[in-house]
């Protein structure tokens, strides 16, 4: 999305980079080369609410907040012990807390046009079909700077030097912050960790969509599943991409009625109330989701980029709540449906579940999470019928790529 109000932000710490991002972004297949420790934990605080990143893809590795009885609960999936990131890139490569570019999701045939050049980029899924998530290394394998840290906020930057065969340079600034202030968008001062990524096209045209990718679960684990516990709400999302046995886009927009309404989340229900009628939505011989739903915002009244409530979700179990808003015109669903139940949840998760007597799930099983990614139209680039060109392509005399968006927890 193009924000410019966030143009100076974005150009915050340029200068600073010049040492850090040489060492850090050389060599296009050394990701493991860093001015500092990948795999450092970076705490941030706030009232009831506490985040741990690490620069290994700019990811978030725990989210605490607290529950109905006031119990603290870590409500993201991932890993305690940071370097497990790794294996697990080279093993299932879940993408666990990640941010993901230079391109979200999926990119057909690994190819797209700019004007008259065409691109070809690394096909790194479906046995070299298509592109997922930037390519063979995308922004969640790369050692991203530290370029700001305070109490309550974290900044990581990466620049890009055309990163898999990527048109041009793009540096990105990735921004967490957690707190509790009173305002227009949070009226009670709930617990929110806000996320920004601002993204800077700086030598020629390129794409830019960029996406959080965290794996969320509101009862902690205390449940084998979100299937019968965790209510989901899309307000706004009243179609979805159309696509193909392997998930890409195939130019549709399907109504949510489709599927005998299984994707209509429009006014909320319990996640598997009708996931038996959606088999074949999430692919060939896949049950559940793993769509992009579009962000229909009322036109007259809301700006296309505006911030808006796209999700809310909550938690039976924990009582635990969240409201996602953010400036982009889609969000991706995924209700892990290919978790196989071979990684382990965090033994800091298990501990507290069994301070707490409840023996609750020890893996991460299948429909035993939801990802909330945030984004643009998915594969918008290669299908322009769409008019989202404007919003996924961007050039160092236009405006920054901003994908805004706050993750706001509360007790039901």
């Amino acid at each position: 999305m193009h924000l410019k109000p966030y143009l100076s932000a974005a150009l915050y710490g340029l200068p600073a980079l010049a040492v850090n991002s040489a060492s850090n972004n050389n060599n296009n297949n050394n990701n493991n080369t860093s001015a500092v420790d990948p795999f450092q934990q970076y705490t941030i605080s706030a009232e009831n609410i506490t985040a741990t990143l690490i620069p290994y893809g700019a990811r978030l590795t725990s989210l605490l907040v607290h529950d109905r009885e006031g119990n603290e609960q870590d409500v993201v999936v991932g890993y305690d012990d940071p370097k497990d990131y790794v294996k697990d890139t080279n093993t299932d490569h879940t993408f666990f807390g990640a941010v993901v570019g230079r391109y979200a999701n999926r990119i057909k045939n690994g190819t797209f046009t700019i004007g008259q050049e065409s691109y070809d980029i690394p096909k790194s899924e479906n046995d070299g079909i298509d592109t997922l998530h930037g390519g063979d290394i995308g922004y969640d394998q790369r050692n991203w700077s530290v370029t700001a840290h305070s109490d309550s906020s974290i900044t990581f930057t990466l620049l890009d030097t055309g990163f898999e065969d990527f048109p041009g340079d793009v540096i990105t600034h990735a921004t967490f912050a957690v707190d509790t202030q009173v305002s227009p968008q949070n009226p009670k001062g709930l617990p929110q960790l806000t996320t920004k990524l601002i993204s800077l096209s700086l030598t020629q045209a390129t794409p830019i969509m960029l996406s959080n990718h965290i794996y969320w679960n509101l009862n902690a684990f205390k449940q084998p599943t979100v299937l019968n516990d965790t209510f989901l709400q899309l307000p706004l999302s009243k179609r979805l991409i159309g696509t193909d046995g392997i998930l890409i886009p195939d130019g549709t927009l399907l109504p949510v009625d489709t599927y005998k309404g299984a994707p209509d989340f429009t006014t909320g229900k319990l996640i598997g109330r009708d996931i038996d009628s959606a088999a074949g939505l999430c692919g060939t011989g896949c049950t559940g989701y793993d769509n992009c739903f579009l962000v229909d915002r009322d036109s007259p009244y809301a700006a296309s980029n505006s911030m808006v409530p796209i999700l809310r979700m909550n938690s039976k179990t924990t009582g635990i709540s969240l409201e996602v808003s953010s400036n982009q015109q889609a969000v991706q669903i995924y209700s892990c449906n290919g978790q196989k139940g071979n990684i382990a949840i965090k033994p800091s998760q298990a501990k507290r579940n069994k301070e707490e007597g409840i023996q609750g799930a020890q893996s991460v099983n299948k429909y035993g999470c939801v990802v909330i990614e945030p984004e643009g139209w998915i594969d918008g680039i290669n299908n322009p019928q769409w008019g989202q060109l404007g919003d996924q392509i961007y050039t160092p005399g236009g405006a920054p790529s901003v994908n805004w968006a706050t993750y706001q927890f509360g007790t039901i």
